[in-house]
Protein backbone atom coordinates (compact mmCIF):
# COMPACT_ATOMS: atom_id res chain seq x y z
CA UNK A 1 0.00 0.00 0.00
CA UNK A 2 1.48 3.41 -0.60
CA UNK A 3 1.85 6.03 1.97
CA UNK A 4 -0.12 8.23 0.59
CA UNK A 5 -3.06 6.08 0.61
CA UNK A 6 -2.54 4.53 3.73
CA UNK A 7 -2.03 8.20 5.32
CA UNK A 8 -5.78 8.53 3.45
CA UNK A 9 -7.12 6.12 5.52
CA UNK A 10 -5.51 6.99 9.08
CA UNK A 11 -5.85 10.58 8.68
CA UNK A 12 -9.74 10.83 10.27
CA UNK A 13 -9.19 8.76 13.17
CA UNK A 14 -5.84 10.35 13.83
CA UNK A 15 -7.39 13.88 13.70
CA UNK A 16 -10.14 12.31 16.10
CA UNK A 17 -7.65 11.66 18.52
CA UNK A 18 -5.52 14.72 18.35
CA UNK A 19 -8.44 16.80 19.12
CA UNK A 20 -10.30 14.62 21.44
CA UNK A 21 -7.03 12.75 23.07
CA UNK A 22 -4.04 15.18 22.61
CA UNK A 23 -5.50 18.60 22.64
CA UNK A 24 -7.24 17.36 26.20
CA UNK A 25 -4.41 16.11 27.79
CA UNK A 26 -2.38 18.95 27.03
CA UNK A 27 -4.96 21.18 28.48
CA UNK A 28 -5.13 19.34 31.72
CA UNK A 29 -0.99 19.17 31.93
CA UNK A 30 -0.54 22.44 31.79
CA UNK A 31 -3.67 23.92 34.35
CA UNK A 32 -1.97 21.20 36.53
CA UNK A 33 0.71 24.12 37.02
CA UNK A 34 -1.25 27.06 37.27
CA UNK A 35 -4.01 27.92 40.41
CA UNK A 36 -6.98 30.12 39.92
CA UNK A 37 -8.31 31.88 43.03
CA UNK A 38 -10.81 34.11 43.80
CA UNK A 39 -9.91 37.85 45.13
CA UNK A 40 -11.35 38.74 47.91
CA UNK A 41 -11.59 42.39 49.89
CA UNK A 42 -12.28 43.15 53.60
CA UNK A 43 -15.79 44.78 54.03
CA UNK A 44 -17.06 46.48 56.95
CA UNK A 45 -20.39 44.92 58.16
CA UNK A 46 -22.82 46.40 60.60
CA UNK A 47 -24.85 43.96 62.57
CA UNK A 48 -27.50 45.45 64.81
CA UNK A 49 -29.58 43.50 66.90
CA UNK A 50 -32.47 45.12 68.73
CA UNK A 51 -32.14 45.75 72.83
CA UNK A 52 -34.33 47.52 75.47
CA UNK A 53 -35.08 51.15 74.55
CA UNK A 54 -32.19 50.79 72.53
CA UNK A 55 -30.06 48.90 69.68
CA UNK A 56 -26.95 47.72 69.53
CA UNK A 57 -24.87 47.70 66.61
CA UNK A 58 -21.71 45.99 66.08
CA UNK A 59 -19.38 46.53 63.11
CA UNK A 60 -17.43 43.47 61.82
CA UNK A 61 -14.53 43.09 58.89
CA UNK A 62 -15.73 40.16 56.55
CA UNK A 63 -13.94 39.24 53.41
CA UNK A 64 -16.38 39.25 50.32
CA UNK A 65 -15.31 38.34 46.92
CA UNK A 66 -14.58 40.95 44.41
CA UNK A 67 -16.78 41.28 41.92
CA UNK A 68 -16.53 43.47 38.37
CA UNK A 69 -19.10 45.74 37.07
CA UNK A 70 -21.52 42.87 35.69
CA UNK A 71 -21.54 41.03 38.72
CA UNK A 72 -19.35 38.24 38.35
CA UNK A 73 -16.27 37.27 40.24
CA UNK A 74 -12.92 38.72 39.53
CA UNK A 75 -9.81 35.75 39.96
CA UNK A 76 -6.35 35.37 38.82
CA UNK A 77 -4.14 32.96 37.59
CA UNK A 78 -0.39 32.64 38.84
CA UNK A 79 2.27 30.25 37.75
CA UNK A 80 2.84 27.44 41.02
CA UNK A 81 4.72 25.41 39.09
CA UNK A 82 5.42 21.71 40.78
CA UNK A 83 3.68 23.34 44.20
CA UNK A 84 0.30 21.31 43.05
CA UNK A 85 1.87 18.35 42.88
CA UNK A 86 3.85 18.20 46.21
CA UNK A 87 0.72 19.29 47.98
CA UNK A 88 -1.23 16.25 46.98
CA UNK A 89 1.27 13.70 47.46
CA UNK A 90 2.73 15.14 50.67
CA UNK A 91 5.72 12.95 50.60
CA UNK A 92 7.67 15.18 53.74
CA UNK A 93 4.57 14.41 56.08
CA UNK A 94 3.42 10.85 54.38
CA UNK A 95 7.56 9.27 55.08
CA UNK A 96 8.25 11.16 58.11
CA UNK A 97 8.41 8.83 60.31
CA UNK A 98 7.60 6.04 57.79
CA UNK A 99 4.31 4.42 59.83
CA UNK A 100 1.41 3.36 57.52
CA UNK A 101 -1.07 5.40 59.57
CA UNK A 102 0.57 8.11 58.49
CA UNK A 103 0.35 7.41 54.97
CA UNK A 104 -3.15 6.11 54.99
CA UNK A 105 -4.21 9.90 56.99
CA UNK A 106 -3.29 11.34 53.00
CA UNK A 107 -5.86 11.25 50.37
CA UNK A 108 -3.59 10.71 47.78
CA UNK A 109 -2.08 7.90 49.52
CA UNK A 110 -4.99 6.44 50.80
CA UNK A 111 -6.64 6.36 47.25
CA UNK A 112 -3.61 4.69 45.74
CA UNK A 113 -3.50 1.88 48.03
CA UNK A 114 -7.70 1.15 47.45
CA UNK A 115 -6.80 1.57 43.15
CA UNK A 116 -3.96 -0.72 43.36
CA UNK A 117 -5.45 -3.43 45.68
CA UNK A 118 -8.69 -3.29 43.56
CA UNK A 119 -7.36 -3.58 40.42
CA UNK A 120 -4.76 -6.24 41.35
CA UNK A 121 -7.08 -8.72 42.90
CA UNK A 122 -10.07 -7.95 40.66
CA UNK A 123 -8.31 -8.78 37.19
CA UNK A 124 -7.40 -12.67 37.97
CA UNK A 125 -10.63 -13.23 39.92
CA UNK A 126 -12.70 -11.84 36.66
CA UNK A 127 -10.73 -13.52 34.04
CA UNK A 128 -10.87 -16.67 35.47
CA UNK A 129 -14.46 -16.83 36.05
CA UNK A 130 -14.66 -15.36 32.51
CA UNK A 131 -12.59 -18.36 31.75
CA UNK A 132 -14.39 -20.78 33.35
CA UNK A 133 -17.95 -20.15 32.53
CA UNK A 134 -16.60 -19.89 28.35
CA UNK A 135 -15.35 -23.68 29.12
CA UNK A 136 -18.52 -24.76 30.98
CA UNK A 137 -20.74 -23.42 28.27
CA UNK A 138 -18.62 -24.89 25.16
CA UNK A 139 -19.16 -28.31 26.64
CA UNK A 140 -22.77 -27.73 27.12
CA UNK A 141 -25.55 -29.15 24.69
CA UNK A 142 -26.67 -26.83 22.00
CA UNK A 143 -29.87 -26.75 22.96
CA UNK A 144 -29.34 -24.35 25.96
CA UNK A 145 -26.01 -22.67 25.30
CA UNK A 146 -28.44 -19.72 23.96
CA UNK A 147 -30.01 -19.56 27.00
CA UNK A 148 -27.11 -19.95 29.21
CA UNK A 149 -25.68 -17.13 27.41
CA UNK A 150 -27.89 -15.09 27.72
CA UNK A 151 -28.13 -15.23 31.32
CA UNK A 152 -24.45 -14.83 31.91
CA UNK A 153 -24.40 -11.30 29.81
CA UNK A 154 -27.23 -9.79 32.02
CA UNK A 155 -24.90 -8.49 34.97
CA UNK A 156 -22.18 -6.88 32.36
CA UNK A 157 -25.39 -5.21 30.29
CA UNK A 158 -26.66 -3.51 33.75
CA UNK A 159 -25.65 0.05 34.08
CA UNK A 160 -22.51 0.25 36.73
CA UNK A 161 -24.13 2.74 38.92
CA UNK A 162 -27.28 0.37 38.84
CA UNK A 163 -25.61 -2.27 39.49
CA UNK A 164 -23.48 -1.31 42.32
CA UNK A 165 -26.44 0.46 43.92
CA UNK A 166 -28.59 -2.80 43.36
CA UNK A 167 -26.09 -5.03 45.41
CA UNK A 168 -25.83 -1.92 47.94
CA UNK A 169 -29.98 -2.69 48.63
CA UNK A 170 -28.81 -6.62 48.96
CA UNK A 171 -26.79 -5.75 52.15
CA UNK A 172 -27.48 -2.45 53.66
CA UNK A 173 -29.74 -2.19 56.95
CA UNK A 174 -32.01 -5.63 56.73
CA UNK A 175 -31.06 -6.39 53.19
CA UNK A 176 -31.97 -9.98 52.26
CA UNK A 177 -28.50 -10.93 51.98
CA UNK A 178 -27.22 -9.06 55.20
CA UNK A 179 -30.66 -11.11 56.68
CA UNK A 180 -29.68 -14.30 55.46
CA UNK A 181 -25.72 -13.88 56.92
CA UNK A 182 -27.09 -12.76 60.48
CA UNK A 183 -29.61 -15.85 60.56
CA UNK A 184 -26.61 -18.23 59.33
CA UNK A 185 -24.00 -16.44 61.57
CA UNK A 186 -26.17 -16.03 64.57
CA UNK A 187 -24.81 -12.37 65.05
CA UNK A 188 -25.40 -8.85 63.73
CA UNK A 189 -23.70 -8.21 60.17
CA UNK A 190 -22.76 -4.05 59.33
CA UNK A 191 -21.42 -4.82 56.16
CA UNK A 192 -20.92 -0.85 55.69
CA UNK A 193 -19.82 0.05 58.96
CA UNK A 194 -15.76 -0.56 58.22
CA UNK A 195 -13.62 -0.04 55.20
CA UNK A 196 -12.56 -4.12 54.46
CA UNK A 197 -16.01 -5.39 54.08
CA UNK A 198 -16.64 -2.60 51.45
CA UNK A 199 -13.53 -3.05 49.71
CA UNK A 200 -15.06 -6.64 49.49
CA UNK A 201 -18.47 -5.90 48.09
CA UNK A 202 -16.77 -3.73 45.31
CA UNK A 203 -14.82 -6.26 44.59
CA UNK A 204 -17.43 -8.80 44.38
CA UNK A 205 -19.71 -6.49 42.31
CA UNK A 206 -16.78 -5.59 39.88
CA UNK A 207 -16.02 -9.53 39.58
CA UNK A 208 -19.78 -9.69 38.54
CA UNK A 209 -20.07 -6.78 36.45
CA UNK A 210 -16.70 -7.41 34.56
CA UNK A 211 -16.59 -11.59 33.99
CA UNK A 212 -19.51 -11.92 31.28
CA UNK A 213 -17.08 -9.64 29.52
CA UNK A 214 -14.28 -12.17 29.76
CA UNK A 215 -16.30 -15.06 29.36
CA UNK A 216 -17.67 -14.03 25.83
CA UNK A 217 -14.28 -12.96 24.40
CA UNK A 218 -12.86 -16.29 25.61
CA UNK A 219 -16.08 -18.50 24.33
CA UNK A 220 -15.70 -16.47 20.81
CA UNK A 221 -12.06 -17.48 21.13
CA UNK A 222 -12.58 -21.22 22.50
CA UNK A 223 -14.91 -21.76 18.97
CA UNK A 224 -11.84 -21.14 16.68
CA UNK A 225 -9.46 -23.67 18.59
CA UNK A 226 -7.99 -26.42 16.49
CA UNK A 227 -9.75 -29.78 17.06
CA UNK A 228 -7.33 -31.83 15.30
CA UNK A 229 -4.75 -30.46 18.00
CA UNK A 230 -7.30 -31.11 20.87
CA UNK A 231 -8.39 -34.20 19.51
CA UNK A 232 -4.16 -35.27 19.40
CA UNK A 233 -4.07 -33.96 23.11
CA UNK A 234 -6.50 -36.45 23.84
CA UNK A 235 -5.05 -39.90 22.04
CA UNK A 236 -1.63 -38.76 23.50
CA UNK A 237 -3.14 -38.98 27.00
CA UNK A 238 -3.12 -35.48 27.88
CA UNK A 239 -5.85 -35.52 30.98
CA UNK A 240 -7.50 -31.86 31.56
CA UNK A 241 -5.58 -29.87 33.03
CA UNK A 242 -2.77 -30.77 30.66
CA UNK A 243 -4.91 -29.76 27.45
CA UNK A 244 -6.07 -26.59 29.49
CA UNK A 245 -2.74 -25.54 30.17
CA UNK A 246 -0.95 -26.55 27.14
CA UNK A 247 -3.63 -26.64 24.30
CA UNK A 248 -6.55 -24.11 25.53
CA UNK A 249 -4.12 -21.54 27.41
CA UNK A 250 -1.55 -20.78 25.01
CA UNK A 251 -4.46 -20.31 22.31
CA UNK A 252 -6.31 -17.80 24.32
CA UNK A 253 -3.28 -16.33 25.90
CA UNK A 254 -3.60 -12.84 23.24
CA UNK A 255 -7.26 -12.89 24.58
CA UNK A 256 -6.59 -13.02 27.90
CA UNK A 257 -3.72 -10.20 27.03
CA UNK A 258 -6.38 -8.08 25.76
CA UNK A 259 -8.72 -8.28 28.59
CA UNK A 260 -6.48 -7.98 31.11
CA UNK A 261 -5.78 -4.82 29.43
CA UNK A 262 -9.04 -3.76 29.15
CA UNK A 263 -9.67 -4.82 32.83
CA UNK A 264 -6.38 -3.01 34.20
CA UNK A 265 -7.35 0.68 32.64
CA UNK A 266 -10.96 -0.13 33.74
CA UNK A 267 -10.32 -0.72 36.98
CA UNK A 268 -7.60 1.76 37.77
CA UNK A 269 -10.33 4.44 37.32
CA UNK A 270 -12.76 3.03 39.33
CA UNK A 271 -15.13 5.64 40.22
CA UNK A 272 -18.96 3.53 40.25
CA UNK A 273 -18.27 1.47 43.17
CA UNK A 274 -17.47 4.57 45.41
CA UNK A 275 -20.73 6.10 44.32
CA UNK A 276 -22.58 3.45 44.52
CA UNK A 277 -21.80 1.76 47.93
CA UNK A 278 -21.29 5.58 49.35
CA UNK A 279 -17.99 4.45 50.63
CA UNK A 280 -16.26 7.74 50.66
CA UNK A 281 -16.53 8.19 54.46
CA UNK A 282 -14.13 5.03 54.64
CA UNK A 283 -12.98 4.08 50.73
CA UNK A 284 -11.78 6.39 48.17
CA UNK A 285 -10.28 5.91 44.87
CA UNK A 286 -8.19 8.07 42.43
CA UNK A 287 -10.78 9.00 40.25
CA UNK A 288 -12.92 10.38 43.18
CA UNK A 289 -10.01 11.92 44.63
CA UNK A 290 -10.61 14.00 41.44
CA UNK A 291 -13.91 14.44 41.32
CA UNK A 292 -13.79 15.71 44.71
CA UNK A 293 -11.04 18.55 43.94
CA UNK A 294 -13.77 19.52 41.45
CA UNK A 295 -16.46 19.45 43.63
CA UNK A 296 -17.62 23.60 44.89
CA UNK A 297 -15.73 24.16 48.26
CA UNK A 298 -17.40 26.38 51.18
CA UNK A 299 -16.22 29.40 49.27
CA UNK A 300 -17.75 28.37 46.21
CA UNK A 301 -14.58 27.33 43.98
CA UNK A 302 -13.52 24.44 42.49
CA UNK A 303 -9.81 22.90 42.86
CA UNK A 304 -9.32 22.88 39.17
CA UNK A 305 -5.13 22.50 39.72
CA UNK A 306 -5.30 20.13 41.98
CA UNK A 307 -8.31 17.80 39.96
CA UNK A 308 -5.80 18.27 36.98
CA UNK A 309 -2.51 17.12 38.91
CA UNK A 310 -4.05 14.18 40.20
CA UNK A 311 -5.68 13.47 36.82
CA UNK A 312 -1.80 13.46 35.04
CA UNK A 313 -0.59 11.14 38.23
CA UNK A 314 -3.68 8.54 37.94
CA UNK A 315 -2.45 8.52 34.10
CA UNK A 316 0.91 8.02 34.85
CA UNK A 317 -0.24 5.04 37.29
CA UNK A 318 -1.93 3.53 34.55
CA UNK A 319 0.48 3.98 32.20
CA UNK A 320 3.37 2.04 34.66
CA UNK A 321 0.46 -0.88 35.27
CA UNK A 322 -0.10 -1.48 31.95
CA UNK A 323 3.84 -1.62 30.81
CA UNK A 324 4.33 -5.39 31.02
CA UNK A 325 1.32 -6.42 29.45
CA UNK A 326 1.94 -3.75 26.54
CA UNK A 327 5.74 -5.10 26.12
CA UNK A 328 5.03 -8.60 26.26
CA UNK A 329 2.56 -7.49 23.09
CA UNK A 330 5.27 -6.53 21.55
CA UNK A 331 7.73 -8.55 22.29
CA UNK A 332 5.34 -11.54 20.65
CA UNK A 333 4.21 -8.84 17.97
CA UNK A 334 8.22 -8.95 17.19
CA UNK A 335 8.73 -12.94 17.54
CA UNK A 336 5.83 -13.44 14.45
CA UNK A 337 6.90 -11.11 11.87
CA UNK A 338 10.58 -12.36 12.42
Amino acid sequence: MKFRVFLGFIAPSMLLMVVFIAFPLVSVFTQSFFTTSTIYENVEVETCTPGFGTINCVIELVAEPVKDADGKVITQTKFVGWDTYKSILKLNEAFQDFSWSSLMAIDFWKALRFTLVFTLFTLPLAVGLGMLLALAVNNLAKSIKGQIIFVSLLPFIITPVIGALSIKWLFIGDGILTALLEWWLDRDIAMFAQAWTLELMMMFYRVWHVAPFAFVVFYAGLQTLNKDTLESAIIDGANRFERLRYVIIPHLMPLIVFISLIHLMDSYRVFEEIVGFSSQSHVISLQWLTYDFLTLDQSGTRSVERASANSMLTMVGIVIILAPLLHKTWRDHKARVL
